[in-house]
């Protein structure tokens, strides 16, 4: 196989130029970039990309660690997340977890090994304290608060988001409030908790842990909702699902069983999917291809040296009135 100097010694030209033609540097003069191209194609020359993210300490691929990607919340992140790298000449490289610690622990390891740049942690399994030894070999950012750890991150206020949409169904008068949950062990989740709890607290109500319905991910997961509903004597009258997959699920099986929407059950949704448009679910949009976009900015920032520290940037939300309360 060919080399640059032999390249060089053919075309007439420096090994300084070949190389710069190579990586399509502006400043080469036409004559010379023409004939090392023509020599490339005669010689039908390939680089050694390995030797190149040697020579340049980067490979342009950036790691991205999610549980599943056939979920529409992490569909939608990944979208805001491959816009950025196009962009940003970026390849990505996706693990789904499906949040088995030891496939997380596999995309830091490459990341330690410099196969890759960074990591964007999705949603996770591993512990914080426990990422956080990565940090000496390259930039991660994760997609949730995490506090005062050096770590850089991209968030939504879980809390208060969960709140607002508690609140505004309070303020409908509906005061039965119950809600779903895609699993109870995430840190989003136990915020949501927490603000379920706060809110009830200042209500002056009791919470009913049998209004909490646990590992509700996709549409079939609401119509089970649905049925296991109706079996209890005692019900909520509204309910703040985490998942626009799993409310539509709730609408069209409520609608099936005679459940009038939102006169029997009131309904807002999170992440404001295409799907709660069409269906005209209430919904908080709660902005995760901006997160997505976001982190790998972020991350972008931190290769290249534009901060000194981790960086930090929380995401907005908001309330999107329609016909479900």
């Amino acid at each position: 196989m060919a080399n640059i100097k032999e390249i060089a010694k053919i075309a007439g030209v420096s090994v300084a130029t070949v190389s710069r033609v190579l990586n399509n540097h502006p400043y080469v003069k036409e004559d010379k970039r023409r004939a090392v191209l023509e020599t490339v194609e005669r010689l039908n020359y390939s680089r050694n990309i390995n030797a190149l993210h040697l020579l340049k300490g980067r490979t342009q691929i950036i790691g991205v660690i999610l549980p599943m990607i056939n979920h529409s919340y992490f569909g939608t992140m990944m979208e805001g997340i491959a816009e950025e790298a196009l962009k940003s000449g970026y390849q990505l490289m996706v693990s789904q977890t499906s949040y088995q610690p030891d496939e997380e622990q596999r995309m830091l390891e490459m990341m330690r090994n410099k196969q890759i740049d960074g990591v964007i942690i999705c949603s996770r399994a591993l512990p914080l304290e426990h990422i956080e030894t990565y940090n000496p070999y390259g930039p991660i950012v994760l997609c949730e608060d995490i506090g005062a750890r050096p770590m850089s991150s991209v968030f939504l206020n879980h809390y208060q988001c969960f709140q607002e949409g508690i609140r505004y169904l309070w303020n409908k008068g509906y005061h039965r409030i119950g809600y779903s949950i895609g699993r109870m062990e995430g840190t989003s989740s136990s915020k949501r908790y927490e603000a379920y709890c706060d809110i009830h607290a200042e209500f002056g109500i009791s919470v009913n842990p049998n209004w909490i319905y646990d590992h509700c991910l996709d549409i079939e997961d609401g119509v089970l909702l649905v049925r296991h509903m109706l079996e209890q004597s005692d019900r909520p009258s509204a309910l703040v699902v985490t998942s626009a997959q799993v409310a539509a699920g709730i609408l069209l099986e409520a609608g099936r069983q005679g459940l009038k929407i939102p006169e029997d059950l009131a309904l807002i949704s999170f992440d404001n999917m295409p799907i709660s448009e069409v269906l005209g679910i209430t919904t908080m949009d709660n902005g995760i291809y901006t997160m997505g976009a976001s982190a790998m900015e972020i991350i972008n920032e931190l290769i290249r040296g534009a901060a000194s520290g981790p960086l930090t940037k929380e995401i907005s939300f908001k309330l999107i009135e329609r016909s479900t309360v």
